[in-house]
């Protein structure tokens, strides 16, 4: 085996472990796919080799083909979100500086509606007040 494809085929179970990881998937979900026990998921993310066939299998299970599973790296994963420019969830709710309304506008109007029910209130209070005072 050459140099540069040993360093790709390098521990193979410990990539397929942060692929499962990454992808949110639990060694039972991967067992029950495979239809093999949780613990023969867990000895063959130890290890450092696989066959061709399982691993094909694995990698459709984890929804990434045998090469990505061949040269992933925790430092490509690094990179790729660091470069990644997806902004959207500055849009989100987190933002409050990106509003779809003008939030002292709403406020303002909130204000209104109070200051018109407090003076309905003033002046029913003022009619009983006056009306107590005619008896």
């Amino acid at each position: 085996m050459e140099t540069s494809e040993k360093n790709t085929r390098m521990h193979l179970g410990r990539k397929i472990s942060r692929i499962r990881e990454l992808r949110g998937l639990k060694q039972d979900f991967l067992a029950s796919e495979l239809g093999i026990s949780q613990q023969a998921v867990s000895k063959l993310e130890q290890s450092e080799d696989i066959e061709d066939s399982t691993l094909e299998k694995i990698a459709k299970i984890l929804g990434v083909t045998k090469e990505a599973v061949l040269q992933f790296s925790d430092e490509a994963v690094v990179n790729y979100f660091n470069t990644f420019n997806d902004h959207s969830f500055n849009n989100g709710a987190y933002n409050a500086f990106n509003c779809n309304f003008n939030p002292i506008e709403k406020l303002m109007d909130a204000l209104e509606a109070n200051k018109e029910l407090y003076e309905r209130l003033l002046a029913s209070e003022k009619e009983k007040v006056e009306f107590l005072k005619s008896k």
